[in-house]
């Protein structure tokens, strides 16, 4: 998926974070004061809202593409202690040590080294700062396919997705250990069921999937093998009821010294 294409700025945008995802960080930030938060690779803002919504004061999300950073803006529009800033993940250029907190979400699978990414983050954090990762691992990622976890169905239809998915993916022994490489400490490993959306019916759900909303994954796809995948979801799930898709996560959280 090209993020720097305008055809693909409301990709990342056209939903809000779940519930069970406030909890979850907030249950993982509650004994660290957050005065200041990144949300690096912030694409179309929906976590930088979300960080905003738990009450953190100031929220800046970064990303290097001008397309998401606008549609981040008109999705936050409005929010108090919101602003985006232009900038990599392995350069940011942002103060050092100037905030203490760092969201990473679905960004390192787009790293193949992530170690630089790390060290900038490790830069930017106040001592006692924390950084938050969520990505999914290999494992993660080859769980089946059924009508909560609608992911698994793409590979089941498409074998060579879940290749090309495992490729750009890390383990979690490989972040530990770059963290820790890094000079962070404290590292822990979560693991997350994020409810994605609540499709009322199974036509909504095989419409999002035509739209490729917020699925990087399958701008793989063309247009005929996308339809493909239409057509065998609904072959897959016969019930017609609201569907809560989820997609399982890793978090890592790690501190500065």
């Amino acid at each position: 998926m090209d993020f720097h294409h305008t055809k693909n700025k409301w990709s990342y945008t056209q939903r809000n974070a779940n519930a069970t995802w406030i909890r979850t960080y907030t249950s993982l930030i509650e004994n660290h004061p957050i005065e200041q938060a990144l949300d690096i690779g912030c694409g179309g803002g929906i976590y930088t809202k979300a960080l905003a919504e738990m009450g953190i004061p100031s929220v800046i999300g970064v990303d290097s593409s001008e397309v998401m950073l606008e549609a981040a803006a008109e999705y936050c529009h409005g929010r108090e202690g919101i602003s985006f800033h232009k900038g990599d993940a392995q350069a940011t250029g942002l103060e050092s040590a100037s905030c203490d907190l760092i969201l990473e979400r679905a960004l390192i699978h787009h790293l193949q080294d992530i170690q630089p990414c790390f060290s900038e983050a490790y830069r930017l954090l106040r001592p006692g700062g924390v950084l938050l990762i969520q990505d999914r691992t290999p494992e993660d990622c080859l769980l089946p396919g059924n009508p909560e976890h609608i992911r698994g169905y793409f590979f089941s239809c498409f074998p060579e997705l879940a290749e090309m998915e495992i490729s750009r993916r890390h383990t979690s022994a490989q972040v530990m250990k770059n963290l820790e490489d890094c000079g962070f400490h404290d590292i822990e490993k979560h693991t997350l069921w994020e409810v994605r959306q609540i499709h009322v019916s199974k036509e909504k759900l095989l419409a999002d999937i035509r739209a490729r909303l917020g699925r990087s994954i399958l701008h793989a796809l063309e247009d005929a093998e996308l339809e493909k995948l239409v057509l065998y979801i609904d072959d897959c799930i016969t019930e017609e009821r609201d569907i809560v898709e989820s997609d399982r996560w890793t978090i890592w959280k790690a501190v500065k010294r």
